[in-house]
């Protein structure tokens, strides 16, 4: 059974030097409406997630949504396994694959063969599994011999069609997924769209951070609305989508007093 935990869960990103003044200080003091603190070694810490908690259960279909900088990637990336939290706790079960970053776990000056192998053993897929799946995998990427020529001499759109065929060359139990995925061409951008909609109906759980909320309502049936990285609102996805439209629409905050539960 798998299922996703976090509870009262922060991140905060240490920036060094912040004693010295700086135009580049004042504005990130100004951008960050007051998510910053300091600790005893005079860092500046800006803090991209506050007390977040909420359970995603097997079953659920789970859309994070919320403006620029409110504190969604750093979420997914807490979900993926990538990042800390720096207090609080996140306790998961399931086989995660996250679409969230085409770099992470390649090795630039490998080839594209070798980076198959070297993006499972990332995923945590023993490299023997990895090479019974390199054939589907090349094939899936139509890259040819491009394959067998150092990654760092790829385009964007070759990295994502390597990136993206080898972490959904098996099915996942937890599909994690951001919009980097857009950046390919239309012609793979389909036959991608066809993979992930097969993914979703077979996963046990996805969670979609997305500003397209057509795609959101489409594919996604509980969410959490993220606000200068606290958790706003949870719950039903249409209620999410509808508080965040007036967000949008008024600018107001979301009332950080009402407790962020499902509602």
């Amino acid at each position: 059974m798998s299922f996703l935990h976090l509870h009262d869960v922060s991140v905060e990103f240490p920036i060094y030097q912040a004693s010295s003044r700086s135009l580049k200080k004042l504005l990130l003091a100004s951008s960050t409406r007051g998510n910053l603190g300091r600790d005893a070694k005079a860092r500046i810490n800006v803090r991209a997630l506050s007390r977040v908690s909420f359970d995603i259960a097997d079953g659920d279909r789970f859309a994070l949504i919320g403006l620029n900088g409110a504190g969604k990637t750093t979420l997914l990336k807490v979900l993926a396994g990538v990042y800390e939290p720096t207090s609080g706790h996140f306790t998961s079960a399931g086989r995660v694959s996250s679409l969230l970053d085409m770099n992470v776990g390649f090795n630039f000056d490998a080839t594209g063969r070798e980076n198959i192998i070297l993006r499972g053993m990332y995923m945590g897929i023993h490299p023997r599994e990895m090479r019974e799946r390199a054939a589907e995998v090349a094939e899936f990427t139509e890259l040819g011999d491009y394959l067998d020529m150092p990654v760092r001499t790829y385009s964007s759109g070759m990295m994502i069609r390597l990136a993206f065929a080898a972490s959904t060359c098996t099915p996942p139990d937890i599909l994690i997924m951001d919009e980097w995925l857009t950046a390919g061409d239309a012609q793979f951008l389909e036959k991608a769209q066809r993979r992930v909609e097969s993914f979703v109906r077979t996963s046990s759980i996805l969670v979609l951070a997305s500003h397209s909320l057509e795609l959101i309502q489409q594919w996604c049936n509980r969410g959490i609305l993220l606000h200068q990285g606290r958790a706003a609102m949870i719950g039903p996805v249409e209620e999410i989508i509808a508080a965040y439209r007036r967000l949008v629409e008024s600018g107001v905050p979301p009332d950080f007093s009402l407790e962020p539960a499902d509602r």
